[in-house]
């Protein structure tokens, strides 16, 4: 039996987590993240080698699958382009 996808809270939760464990930053800063806090560029941890942990996380932990021809470095600028990217997928 398939889990259903998680809905806009579980992906927020599920993106906040992921964010606390690849990138070390801990609950209090993953969870202060707002729409408009930077994240590549802006966030130390978040260099080029993360993005691709990243993403091999949001596809393992949102049960999705993301093409090379779909990732672009504007997902990566706000936290808030990253959510709305990871809804759009799960929600195909």
């Amino acid at each position: 039996m398939t889990e259903p996808a998680p809905d806009a809270t579980g992906v927020d939760a599920t993106l906040r987590a992921l964010l606390a464990d690849v990138l070390g930053l801990g609950e209090a800063r993953a969870a202060a993240l707002t729409d408009d806090s930077g994240l590549f560029g802006e966030l130390p941890e978040f260099d080029s080698m993360a993005v691709a942990t990243v993403l091999t996380e949001m596809e393992d932990r949102l049960g999705i699958v993301i093409d090379d021809d779909e990732v672009d470095g504007e997902i990566f600028e706000t936290y808030g382009n990253l959510l709305a990217f990871s809804w759009r997928k799960v929600n195909g």
